[in-house]
């Protein structure tokens, strides 16, 4: 009995979708890339639910004909390429035409397209790759096309979408890309009706500040540099502008966004040993290759790209890098705008006002080698008594000089605890020696603190001198509103400034030295990226990253009192051996392994 057969074609264009169109934000990408391709000047997206009701892309690109609109729908149906050859020397942003076929495979598509040639226009309904209709409409020249109930027809993958915040930030990712390789296009992007960025043709270095605020403007410095291989021109941040989180990090090759783990490692090789080990920086390169040098047809979403000349180009990106950082750091600063300076007054000196040479005294008839006969003796001073200024003591150092503690009844330590090296207190228990690091053991007494703060929601707030401005991207609109709100439960008082920049007015009290937009970025960054929603799950990011920063720092070496009042607050903790996140807080070394040491 023969098994195999040959799967129906509404199967094979769902099972081909899946590769394509992977979430919301795949069918925008593939859309607005082709309006891109169709030399649109205009492009407008709107979506509902996260692009689960609804997605909308209008643009004003040259439009379809009827017979074209009907046939993009087909798979492997382009306007792009003809034949095998072309793949190595593309200019436009699509070309395996599966884009429109696996959209319409998986959801209700509404079409409407007409050219400049044409007076009317066309409109096409598709459900599941079937053609439900197809009649003229009166439309503008462009194509307007609209993604209804994506998934309807594959119930698993819809159950598999994430929370609408999440696949909004995943849309708003996916849009930045286009807009910040095309800053000559104007774009616009709504959420329920609102409108969330609005990019007017611009410059790539004022395209950049409009998706990511103002304040970037000054963290970035320019590179450029031409080669046989490849050009490559943008931005990439000061070395003091590194960040654990939150960096913006965008690699583009012939107008096409792209990951590349190899090339990342070069722009940081650049900042090898400027920048604290863990910490991240900025930048936006655009590469100009050959399309004969690279491969851009390795997966259908297009965002890996293989090179002939990886390590080459890898050396060439290393160097303008490292060279764009060291003008930058060799640059000297001159002001010379006198506009509003204080008026300085000339001196002009008079009789009155001259200085005048100094007189010196001397006695000519003063003879070193003369000896004097007025020297008395008794003039010395008296060196009775010396000996008590030098006499010293056998007497070895007492443990009074150390100040005791006096711990919880429930400590298993003996007043005795001492500093070692800035980062772990030695204390003495009943079988032998605790050894506690005092960081995270600050951590965990931290942590316990900011969350009780949230629970009860009494935290203090300390006023800053001066409010700091922060900018975050507009693709944290859906989540930001409630990770500020958690945040003020901590203690900070942050005010909304509109376009995406809010005000910091206040800190929780005793992290007045810290830098509040960074800490308050890196919060915000973190609790974003992981996509919590519930609240007890925020309160949690949000009391360990505070925690962490405001934790005693290693290498700082603790007066008696301050490590006497730590040990007492972490054996009130919840738990004493291990921080939020799983980190050994203290161990104890028996006195029979001690022993065993000195045998």
């Amino acid at each position: 009995m023969d098994i195999i057969h040959l799967l129906p074609d509404s199967v094979a264009n769902q099972i081909a979708a899946g590769e394509v169109i992977q979430r919301p934000a795949s069918v925008i990408k593939e859309l607005v890339e082709n309006s891109i391709d169709a030399g649109a000047r205009n492009i407008d997206v709107s979506v509902v639910d996260a692009g689960r009701t609804s997605i909308q892309v209008i643009d004003d690109g040259k439009g379809m004909s009827d017979t074209d609109a009907r046939l993009s729908f087909e798979r492997h149906a382009t306007s792009k390429i003809q034949q095998a050859e072309d793949l190595f020397s593309l200019h436009t942003m699509g070309f395996r035409g599966e884009a429109l076929a696996s959209i319409a495979a998986v959801a209700q598509v509404t079409l409407k397209t007409r050219t400049a040639d044409d007076e009317i226009g066309t409109e096409l309904h598709i459900e599941g790759s079937n053609v439900i209709s197809q009649e003229p409409v009166a439309c503008p020249v462009g194509s307007n096309f609209t993604i209804e109930n994506l998934f309807f027809n594959i119930p698993a993958r819809r159950k598999f979408l994430k929370s609408n915040a999440t696949e909004m930030n995943n849309i708003m990712q996916a849009f930045e890309r286009i807009a910040l390789v095309y800053p000559d296009v104007s774009f616009s992007i709504r959420s329920n009706g609102t409108e969330l960025l609005h990019l007017n043709p611009a410059n790539p270095h004022q395209r950049i500040s409009d998706v990511f605020g103002k304040r970037i403007n000054q963290e970035l410095v320019s590179i450029e540099t031409e080669t046989t291989l490849c050009t490559i021109k943008g931005y990439v941040a000061t070395p003091q502008n590194a960040k654990k989180k939150g960096c913006h990090q965008y690699f583009f090759v012939n107008g096409r966004y792209m990951k590349h783990p190899y090339f990342h490692k070069a722009v940081m090789s650049a900042y090898d040993r400027l920048i604290p080990e863990g910490e991240q920086i900025s930048y936006f390169l655009y590469l100009t290759v050959n399309p004969e040098n690279i491969d851009v047809n390795i997966h259908p979403v297009k965002t890996e790209i293989k090179f002939d000349n990886e390590q080459a180009i890898w050396q060439i990106i290393m160097a303008t890098v490292r060279d764009a950082i060291g003008r930058y750091a060799g640059a000297t600063s001159l002001d010379f705008d006198q506009e509003g300076k204080p008026d300085i007054p000339v001196f002009t000196p008079d009789e009155n006002t001259m200085a005048k040479a100094p007189h010196i005294d001397f006695n000519p008839n003063y003879n070193p080698f003369k000896k004097s006969t007025n020297y008395d003796s008794s003039s010395r001073p008296s060196a009775k008594g010396w000996k008590e200024l030098f006499k010293a003591t056998d007497d070895p150092p007492s443990h009074s000089s150390l100040t005791p503690l006096s711990l919880p009844s429930h400590s298993p330590l003996t007043p005795l605890s001492l500093p070692y090296k800035g980062r772990y207190i030695l204390c003495e228990s009943e079988n032998g020696m605790i050894i506690i690091d005092q960081h995270r053991a600050s951590q965990r007494v931290l942590f316990e603190r900011y969350k009780r703060a949230f629970e009860e929601h009494n935290a203090h707030t300390q006023k800053v001198l001066f409010p700091e401005v922060i900018q975050f991207p507009a693709s944290y609109s859906d989540q930001l509103p409630s990770t500020l709100e958690e945040l003020q439960h901590l203690g900070f008082d942050i005010s909304n400034l509109g376009g995406g920049s809010y005000s910091i007015n206040g800190v929780p009290a005793g992290l007045g030295g810290m830098d509040a937009t960074k800490l308050v970025g890196e919060l915000v960054n973190e609790t974003i990226e992981q996509g919590v929603k519930a609240s007890e799950e925020v309160h949690t990011i949000l009391a360990l990253g505070l925690a962490k920063r405001a934790a005693t720092p290693v290498g700082e070496i603790m007066s008696p009192e301050d490590i006497d009042s730590l040990i007492k607050q972490l054996f009130e903790c919840s738990t004493q051996k291990y921080t939020p996140d799983g980190k050994l807080i203290l161990t104890e070394i028996p006195d029979d392994e001690l022993l065993k040491k000195f045998h």
